[in-house]
């Protein structure tokens, strides 16, 4: 009697995360076959803003690739310029 009210809770559990999935879908296919609206009337984020106020339309994060020994060399220069430096520190060997 236990297997057969296990059995039924898991079909009705199986059938409603079939049912919720193709649900999703269509409104996943609906949301698809709008038309694209930059603003849809809702605020911007500041930081997608230019200084006139305009959108911007250029990529906000830029990577660029150094060497490890050019970035070792900076992150030395940034930390000797750091104000909890002291001069007469000796560096460990790490």
């Amino acid at each position: 009697m236990l297997q057969t009210i296990y059995l039924i809770a898991f079909t009705i559990l199986a059938f409603l995360a079939i049912s919720n999935l193709i649900r999703s879908l269509v409104h996943f296919g609906m949301e698809a076959q709008r038309p694209y609206v930059p603003n849809n009337g809702q605020p911007v984020h500041p930081e997608m803003l230019d200084g006139n106020g305009r959108i911007t339309s250029e990529p906000l994060l830029v990577m660029k690739s150094i060497d490890v020994d050019d970035a070792r060399s900076r992150l030395d220069a940034l930390y000797n310029d750091s104000p909890s430096y002291s001069a007469g520190e000796e560096e460990s060997p790490s």
